[in-house]
């Protein structure tokens, strides 16, 4: 059975056709500047990579030029559309409604669009690219997988917040945590690397990128997770403030006549370790400044370490207990300075770090030392592969 993996962004599409009998990903690429100027698709099939130039004023246009690609006799991986048994969509925003992967519906869209309010830059185009499927696919399954739903698990003394609970109950305002395919890939990939069921661990997964967010998945489920109702909440990350105090938002609104919008924008695109540092979002371009002898910069990434730490010593004290962090993402994955910084404030878990085993970047690795007591590994995540799984399992 072959899947086809979408995942829509306001002017751009990811994709992926995965063989589900081998879990092997056919193709995969990204159309992007959707009704924006230079519009293109970037196809790979192995090796291979094709771009193509086009013009491209919606995602139904974006669609199809996928499927043509992936038909196309030169490099092309199927014959024929019918070859593909069912669409997962990767969709934000579930709110409480989802709590796993669902086939598509009207009442499902109708619900998508009520959580639209809480993802208001997400949820639009992942509809939008649920409703191109649909109309170049029609006889072929929909199927939603959200970023939300691993989280679903979380008690409601983790998700709630302290304040009036009446704000809950009209507005449903609380914790829901993203990357939760991420988090649910890299927690069932530890459990197989360290050999142990999942039911019997604790495992700290850490998806450390632009975006950043940390989860305790004790017993294979979420029981709590650093990003909030958005995913401004919790770690510093590439243009992210993450935690702060929230007077600090109505203080500097009234200080500078600031408006809601404008104050929405310092906080998630003018902060983070970009606006600490005065440098950039790009890790690299931190690392670069601090060889370069940058105190700023040097400032900015001890911030980002720190709070990482900070994080998970909180979940470990939540789960009474670890047995394995998990660093994942692009930083995450290819950053072992970073790893070993962040590594340094866990001596006291039974965290201990073997440089060379550590020395990797975009593979899988359990850079543990000799005597640790809770292992450290690196993952690669692949929230594609989680997409295409519960596809699968709705639709076989």
């Amino acid at each position: 059975m072959k899947i086809l993996v979408l995942n829509c962004g306001s002017s751009s599409l990811k994709y992926q056709l995965i063989d589900m009998t081998t879990e092997e990903a056919l193709a995969k690429g990204l159309v992007e500047r959707i009704n924006l100027d230079g519009a293109r698709l970037e196809h790979r099939v192995g090796d291979q990579k094709i771009v193509k130039e086009a013009d491209i004023p919606n995602h139904t246009v974006a669609v199809n030029l996928v499927i043509e690609a992936l038909k196309d006799p030169g490099h092309g991986v199927i014959s024929d559309i019918s070859e593909v048994a069912a669409v997962g969509h990767r969709v934000v925003h579930g709110g409480e409604m989802f709590s796993g992967s669902v086939i598509i519906t009207d009442a499902v869209k109708a619900a998508l669009r009520e959580c639209s309010s809480l993802a208001p830059l997400h949820n639009p185009p992942n509809l939008i690219g649920i409703e191109a499927a649909e109309a170049l696919l029609s006889s072929v399954p929909q199927i939603g997988v959200f970023d939300t739903a691993f989280h679903q698990t979380m008690p409601p003394k983790a998700y709630l917040y302290g304040i009036p609970y009446s704000y809950y109950e009209k507005y449903k305002i609380r914790r829901y945590g993203f990357h939760g395919t991420s988090h649910k890939y890299v927690s069932a990939r530890a459990s197989e690397m360290l050999g142990k069921p999942i039911e019997s661990l604790k495992i700290i997964t850490c998806h450390l990128g632009n975006g950043a967010s940390i989860a305790a998945v004790e017993g294979g489920r979420v029981v709590d997770t650093s990003m909030g109702m958005t995913p401004l909440e919790g770690l510093v990350m590439g243009t992210r403030c993450g935690d702060i105090d929230p007077a600090v938002v109505t203080f500097l609104m009234e200080k500078d006549g600031l408006s809601p919008k404008q104050m929405d924008d310092i906080m998630n695109k003018q902060s983070g370790v970009a606006g600490v540092s005065g440098v950039s979002s790009d890790f690299r371009d931190i690392e670069a400044a601090i060889a370069a002898g940058n105190e700023q910069a040097k400032t900015a990434m001890n911030l980002y370490v720190y709070r990482i730490a900070k994080y998970i010593g909180e979940y470990a004290a939540a789960m009474n207990g670890v047995d394995a962090i998990v660093f994942t993402a692009g930083v995450g994955e290819n950053a072992p300075t970073t790893r070993a910084d962040i590594c340094a404030y866990l001596g006291y878990l039974g965290i201990k770090v073997d440089p060379d085993k550590n020395n990797v970047r975009g593979r899988e690795s359990d850079f543990s030392a000799p005597g640790a007591t809770c292992r450290s590994l690196v993952i690669p995540t692949n929230e594609e592969l989680v997409i295409a799984r519960d596809t699968y399992e709705l639709v076989k």
